[in-house]
């Protein structure tokens, strides 16, 4: 079976893990600290704070920059569900947009039209590692004074042209940006997040809420000499990321330039093994962004039923994944949106699937995902002109206008 993708872990990261447990300090500690420090460092931004997850992340973030309740926040459907739900846990209301057809990212477009009164900032996703336009969401944001988080879970390692220059996402392009180091994206520390950012009231706002709003933390009392005894302010989470995680993460950092080039060698053969498959949309990377390739993505032939195709490379040895969830279809949010407004999102979700793409995955492995799904597409095209399945259906009216 060739998996969806796989983690590039080895050695180091095993000696890592193993130097922190026999060191006696596991929680968050100097390995945080340190990976903190490296990975400001890697995006360029002033500031970096690892925290439990990238869910956290954003939440931290967006109680950072103020939101509460009756407050807006502009975003995409088109995203994992926490996306909307870190809005959500702030108590505020997400206010979803469509997608750009191309990139699968937020339309810039579309979002002067969605700001009111209460609309406080705009939540823009690099989905699947593909930069969106932030050149364009800064621009608008500045002119209604509204903040820029970027949920960047995908995005380690990707760039933007910014000013005439290629910068690292995470940079201090937005107030915030969120990264993910869960084991589907290119580096992982099992579970964690990174939150980066050009604040310094911010930082100490993300570090004092990450850690039950202690105001003196447990790595200050412990080598001091005389007794100190803390305070909590305010109401706080424990949303800390472990000394093991982040030394795990330290040994991540090490490789991703080389995970990243890697993914981009992958990317471009998919692109000539794929570019005969009568139909199929490829991914596009537009001028001003170059993507990790967290993800490869692809649109199926018009009509192809997106589970049947799956299946069939299910049973080929071939592993994929569904186009990315829509939150607005899930019942906690179907009162938040109309359908006909996110009609681009709607057919991501059912058009595309997602590709195997991992660092060291071999060309053979390339050819059999080519080969399976050519074969697949082959086969449902013909079953369908014979009458015989349902696996290839024309399209609706809805999606032909969308």
């Amino acid at each position: 079976m060739i998996p969806i993708t796989k983690p590039w872990m080895g050695e180091a990261e095993a000696e890592a893990a193993r130097r922190v447990i026999l060191s006696g300090w596991t929680s968050q500690g100097p390995e945080v600290a340190a990976f903190e420090s490296e990975f400001a460092a890697y995006v360029g931004a002033p500031y970096a704070c690892a925290v439990s997850n990238c869910t956290t992340a954003l939440h931290l973030a967006l109680l950072a920059a103020g939101v509460g309740p009756g407050d807006e926040v502009i975003t995409v459907s088109h995203s994992f569900i926490a996306t909307a739900n870190s809005i959500r846990y702030c108590g505020g209301t997400p206010v979803f947009v469509d997608i750009e057809p191309e990139t699968y990212n937020i339309d810039p477009m579309l979002i002067e039209t969605a700001i009111t009164e209460h609309t406080r900032g705009i939540l823009c996703v690099h989905q699947l590692g593909m930069p969106c336009n932030l050149e364009q969401i800064v621009a608008i944001a500045s002119r209604h004074n509204l903040f820029v988080i970027e949920d960047a879970a995908c995005a380690a390692g990707s760039e933007v042209l910014w000013n005439g220059q290629w910068e690292r996402i995470g940079k201090s392009h937005a107030d915030a940006a969120c990264f993910s180091f869960h084991p589907r994206k290119v580096i992982s520390t099992g579970e964690g997040g990174m939150i980066t950012t050009q604040h310094a009231d911010w930082d100490r706002a993300l570090r004092l809420l990450r850690q039950h709003a202690m105001s003196v933390p447990d790595t200050v009392r412990h080598v001091s000499s005389k007794v100190v005894f803390e305070s909590y302010p305010t109401i706080g989470y424990n949303y800390r990321m472990t000394d093991i995680q982040a030394a795990v993460g330290r040994e991540q950092l090490k490789r991703l330039p080389e995970i990243v080039r890697q993914r981009r060698e992958l990317a471009t053969r998919y692109g000539k093994l794929l570019q005969g498959i009568e139909g199929l949309k490829l991914p596009l990377e537009p001028k001003w962004a170059r993507t990790n390739w967290q993800s490869y993505c692809v649109e199926l032939p018009t009509g192809c039923d997106q589970r049947e195709m799956m299946q069939e490379l299910l049973d080929a040895g071939v592993s994929t994944r569904r186009g990315v969830m829509c939150s607005h279809r899930e019942r906690t949010y179907a009162a938040s949106a109309q359908d006909s407004l996110l009609m681009r999102s709607q057919h991501a979700q059912d058009r595309c699937i997602l590709l195997p793409i991992y660092p060291r995955m071999r060309a053979t492995e390339q050819e059999r995902v080519t080969f399976a799904l050519r074969d697949a597409t082959r086969r449902t095209a013909s079953l369908s002109q014979d009458g015989i399945s349902h696996r290839c259906k024309a399209p609706s009216n809805d999606v032909l206008r969308a």
